[in-house]
């Protein structure tokens, strides 16, 4: 059995990288309790290094063997043989919430599909996409911050949260995703609106292109209404920092349309009083919505 020392280290660890690269999601988690915040800090530095496997500066020598091992190396952490500090945190949490290995297992294949392609035909498939490498998250997350009430099931609005989340990514990293060779757009649906992947390369912005952002703007926000009930079924101490998430990404739409939908030049954010004026509103929501 690890050391509380060791195991309070590790969770220092995790809450250092979760500060350094999520540093707004990071003061949202401090309104949690202690047990709650540290659980989700190591939550979080385990799908940034998994994200980092595909994304990151090695990311060019990964691949599905190593994506492989990885899935190994959790399962592991998951039975209690932690191989270094942020697997030993995560552990530390499986100890303390009620966390099932699948969604873990599901984002590692949401990763797997990145190295099998690089452009999703339908939206279809985006959306399980989707679904692996951020919905998951939801479901890791709803494990920890606890319900209001025994018996309630926010499982699929946990998901809609995730998913709303990253169709939000995709729609703002258009521009740098193509430059990287990837497309996270559906095909099909830029088919309909008559625009193609060579006006896409060029970074063409008309009146094709507004009318497809707007359809996949409305669709993203359309997730983020489902959400809403499920946060409303959170404990008291989540409702505020997941409100505050749900804010800001939201946001980061209203951002890209007020850049005339130019996500190939400017890339969509919200501001630092932004975020200072998402935080009471969120308190607001997370008081009123029960």
């Amino acid at each position: 059995m690890p050391s509380l020392t060791s195991v309070e280290q590790a969770y220092e660890e995790c809450r250092q990288i979760t500060a350094h690269y999520a540093k707004t999601f990071y003061l949202a988690t401090l309104v949690t309790s202690l047990e709650k915040r540290r659980a989700v800090w190591a939550i979080y530095a385990w799908c940034r290094r998994t994200d980092e496997l595909v994304d990151g500066p090695q990311a060019g020598k990964t691949t599905l063997a190593t994506l492989d091992t990885w899935e190994k190396r959790l399962e592991d952490t998951f039975a209690g043989r932690p191989q270094d500090a942020c697997d030993l945190a995560l552990w530390a949490a499986t100890e303390q919430f009620p966390l099932e290995i699948q969604p873990f297992r599901d984002m590692i294949e949401g990763h797997r599909m990145d190295l099998r392609a690089n452009r999703y035909p339908t939206f279809q498939e985006l959306e399980l996409y989707c679904y692996r490498v951020a919905g998951t998250v939801g479901l890791m997350s709803t494990a920890i911050m606890g319900l209001e009430q025994p018996g309630l099931d926010v499982k699929e609005e946990a998901v809609a949260l995730g998913i709303a989340n990253q169709l939000t990514n995709i729609l703002r990293d258009v521009g740098e995703d193509q430059r990287r060779g990837r497309v996270y757009l559906p095909v099909e649906e830029l088919t309909a609106f008559s625009y193609t992947l060579e006006d896409l390369q060029r970074g063409v912005i008309d009146n094709r292109w507004r009318r497809f952002m707007q359809f996949q703007i409305a669709r993203a926000r359309t997730y983020f209404v489902r959400a809403e009930q499920g946060v409303a079924g959170l404990s008291g101490d989540a409702r505020w920092p997941v409100w505050t998430a749900l804010v800001l990404y939201r946001r980061i739409l209203d951002a890209i349309e007020q850049n005339d939908y130019d996500v190939f030049n400017r890339r969509a954010y919200v501001g630092t009083l932004g975020k200072l004026v998402a935080l009471p509103q969120a308190w607001w929501l997370s008081a009123l919505r029960r």
